[in-house]
């Protein structure tokens, strides 16, 4: 899952991209409205969380702009207020979900996942193909009943590969899903990451490499 903070208080958006970081997501950051506008809309995310009151270009303004684009782009609206008629202004913008500051960091991941679900096309809450289960909830692999100890990254390519049914996922799609901004596009990390994950999943290899395309599991999820 790919979240973007648009925060101005840098502490706190560092602070909550760390947190989101720790728990396997891929997580930009932008420091004001103007490059949070620019970033929302150059880059495909799952979630934005968004403050408010933002110099540059509003929160509000964001926030419109995005559900006026027709994307899947779910947003979760922080504010120093927690008044009931900002938490409504907030939802008719078309936020998706509101929180006042201060807030629990727990509660913010719970409500980040779930947006994230909302905004990607549903999958099992149990990824399975052939004797390889993914449960991206409890983060745990097993192969044939053998867990399966895999870094973030490679969980997080292995979720993708799974999620796309067969079909094929370009290097480009998986730096774009797994990592994040700070990653040099010309980099080969994706390659590196899905060698190391076939080597962890062992045999028979179920990673199969489309020259000049990407990666794709071939076959369909058991369900």
């Amino acid at each position: 899952m790919r979240v973007l903070v648009v925060e101005d208080e840098r502490n706190l958006a560092d602070a909550i991209a760390r947190g989101l970081r720790r728990h396997g997501l891929a997580v930009d950051v932008a420091y004001d409205g103007m490059s949070g506008h620019e970033m929302a809309f150059v880059t495909r995310y799952d979630v934005v969380v968004l403050d408010r009151d933002l110099p540059g270009v509003h929160g509000d303004q964001i926030c419109a702009d995005l559900v006026s684009s027709g994307a899947l782009t779910r947003v979760l609206m922080l504010t120093a207020s927690g008044t009931v008629a900002d938490r409504v202004d907030g939802l008719q913008l078309g936020a998706d979900d509101y929180l006042p500051k201060p807030f629990a960091f727990d509660e913010l991941v719970a409500r980040v996942r779930a947006l994230g679900r909302r905004a990607t096309p549903p999958a099992p809450p149990v990824l399975a193909f052939a004797d390889l289960v993914l449960d991206p909830a409890r983060r745990v692999a097993t192969r044939a009943g053998a867990p399966v100890d895999l870094t973030r990254k490679e969980f997080g390519v292995l979720e993708e590969l799974l999620k796309a049914r067969g079909a094929v996922v370009s290097s480009e799609e998986l730096l774009e899903r797994v990592w994040d901004a700070n990653t040099d596009p010309f980099t080969t990390t994706v390659r590196v990451t899905v060698m190391t994950l076939r080597k962890k999943l062992g045999e028979p290899p179920l990673i199969e490499t489309v020259v000049g395309a990407g990666y794709r599991m071939p076959g369909e999820l058991v369900t």
